[in-house]
């Protein structure tokens, strides 16, 4: 299921997750979503009252895609025997979890491989459930089905799922069996050339290029200095999505070389997510793939070190490159200083952002590579003045 008005970056929110739980546990609050396990995720909390549900890791929450949108994935395969499940609190414990997110964009994402009847819920619990979703979350007229996994990719970012190895063999299965062999998959047409004005998806040179030899590109630019003036406050900032279709119709106006006025969307988000698709969207990432094997080794270095550390990787950056990054982390530490009434941290912001602005040369981050990234992001934020004093360029342009 799929909410059509809905589509990495979160990986990340566990990071996030985990440091608002210690906040939570200390100030006597439970927390559900905390419960909601990224896969190599951290332990369940024994004392919550949806252990015995969450334990099994039918629900899980697999991240953001370009747009902010949170994958929520309901895997049938990994539900237990009636017996051993109270499909009562399940229905709970989902409609809980989406309830996190009905005010933003999301996707649900249910694998009905392995539901069986010694597994499956009676009749009046579905029926009892797609009453309650449809109620709150208007799935009814927003439902896609597919046959393969590979259909999945035209819908929304594929390697962002979790999708349970049982799941995967059965597709594999499922393939082979089909007369004539597997469907081709549809051929990816070729690119097209880029929009004299385009602002997405190209690279900074191009930016450059078509802007004047401008080294700050157009859309940063314009959203730094909206949030700046107008959202430094904002609890949550850089952490809730927004409206698709609005972000999408920006981008479309951006591409097409149309003045945009954030102040009259009435949403502070909107500007923030557009920035944060924008980094998303570039072809190489603004930190470049040639520093990425040296972010990966921040941990190793020993911590009275790191900021020199870091420092000396800044450097290796591309001059413009280095601009940008320092016109972003300039004010990233801006907002870092209003966290008191914002709530975005330098370790919160890199959570959000480490993941925008170095990622591998194949596949998304993976649990395991995130921490240094978001170490490395949290330096840069935290030792902003630190860190970019000594590297002074012509034409340099500040927030």
């Amino acid at each position: 299921m799929q909410r059509a008005d809905m589509n990495l970056e979160q990986l990340a929110e566990k990071e996030l997750c985990k440091d608002e739980e210690e906040q939570r546990i200390l100030s006597g609050e439970s927390s559900v979503s905390a419960l909601t396990p990224l896969a190599g995720g951290p332990p369940l909390d024994l004392n919550n009252p949806f252990y015995d549900v969450a334990r099994h890791g039918i629900v899980q929450v697999a991240g953001d895609d370009n747009y902010g949108r949170k994958l929520v994935i309901f895997s049938c395969c990994r539900m237990p025997p009636s017996h051993q499940l109270n499909h009562r609190k399940l229905l709970e414990y989902l409609k809980y979890t989406l309830d996190q997110y009905v005010e933003s964009d999301y996707i649900l994402v249910y694998f009905h491989y392995g539901l069986r009847s010694s597994n499956k819920p009676s009749l009046s619990w579905l029926q009892n459930a797609y009453k309650e979703f449809d109620r709150n979350h208007k799935f009814g007229k927003k439902v896609i089905y597919v046959n393969y996994l590979s259909e999945l990719r035209e819908h929304l970012n594929y390697d962002q799922l979790i999708i349970p190895s049982e799941v995967i063999q059965y597709d594999e299965k499922l393939r082979a069996s089909q007369k004539g062999g597997p469907p081709r998959p549809a051929k990816t047409p070729p690119p097209r050339p880029p929009l004299p004005q385009q602002q997405f998806g190209v690279s900074l040179q191009y930016l450059r290029d078509k802007g004047n030899g401008d080294l700050i590109p157009l859309v940063m630019r314009q959203t730094v200095l909206f949030l700046k003036q107008k959202a430094l406050k904002t609890e949550g900032l850089f952490r809730r999505s927004a409206n698709i279709q609005v972000i999408k119709e920006i981008q479309k106006q951006y591409n097409l070389g149309k003045p945009i006025e954030f102040e009259a969307y009435g949403d502070e988000h909107i500007p923030a997510v557009i920035l944060k698709t924008f980094l998303r969207e570039l072809p190489q990432p603004l930190l470049t793939s040639q520093i990425y094997d040296q972010i990966q080794s921040i941990g190793a270095v020993e911590s009275s070190l790191r900021v020199t550390r870091c420092k000396q990787i800044i450097q290796k950056l591309p001059e413009h490159n280095y601009i940008i990054v320092k016109y972003l982390i300039c004010f990233l530490n801006m907002v870092s200083q209003e966290s008191i009434f914002n709530k975005m941290n330098p370790s919160n912001l890199a959570c959000v952002f480490g993941v925008n602005l170095i990622w591998p040369t194949k596949g998304p981050a993976t649990l395991h590579a995130l921490p240094p990234i978001n170490m490395f992001t949290e330096l840069l934020i935290e030792y902003y003045s630190q860190i970019f004093s000594s590297r002074i360029l012509p034409n340099e342009v500040l927030p």
